[in-house]
């Protein structure tokens, strides 16, 4: 399947089609979208809040949400907010999540299955990372994109003038719920 992708990239560029995806890496409307890496959302969140290619800034991670306050996504908010002028940030979970009851002795159950070694995992509880924990889904969608909203909020290096709020987008309408 790469290889495909890889072929269709080779006739992307040489006819270039590209040339209507060019803006310069400052979002236009100096929006951050954290959101899941659901595969239903990859066309319809943009189709559905009417942006498009350098409009906004988007970050994509399991769940759309934050579980450290100084994990990856928070780092590119912050390169969002300083960098390149981001003043407002949307976090958008979605209904019929996968993240939502997802249990992580499963989870361990499958990376076994998958081959990782017993020895990997008890070196990792060794190093203090709690798998159960960092594992875990969530029980409840909105009440997880809330305490999101509330990190970013509340965190020491994201300034107070930078607007934060929590919505819901329906996976099958792409519908917005403003929690």
């Amino acid at each position: 399947m790469i290889e495909q992708m890889l072929e269709f990239n080779e006739e992307f560029v040489k006819n270039k089609e590209y040339e209507k995806y060019v803006t310069s890496k400052f979002p236009d409307k100096k929006i951050a979208i954290v959101t899941c890496m659901d595969t239903r959302l990859v066309t319809l969140l943009p189709a559905a809040l009417g942006i498009k290619n350098g409009d906004v800034k988007i970050i994509k991670n399991a769940g759309a949400t934050i579980t450290n306050p100084f994990d990856s996504t928070v780092r590119s908010l912050l390169v969002a907010i300083y960098e390149l002028g981001v003043n407002e940030i949307m976090i958008i979970g979605h209904t019929s999540c996968g993240v939502q009851g997802m249990d992580s002795q499963e989870m361990l159950h499958l990376m076994r299955e998958r081959g990782i070694d017993e020895e990997h995992i008890s070196l990792m509880k060794h190093c203090g990372i709690d798998l159960d924990s960092w594992l875990h889904g969530f029980d409840d969608t909105e009440d997880a994109i809330l305490e999101t909203v509330d990190l970013v909020k509340n965190h020491p290096l994201v300034p107070k003038d930078v607007v934060v709020k929590g919505y819901i987008m329906d996976s099958l309408t792409g519908k917005l719920k403003v929690l």
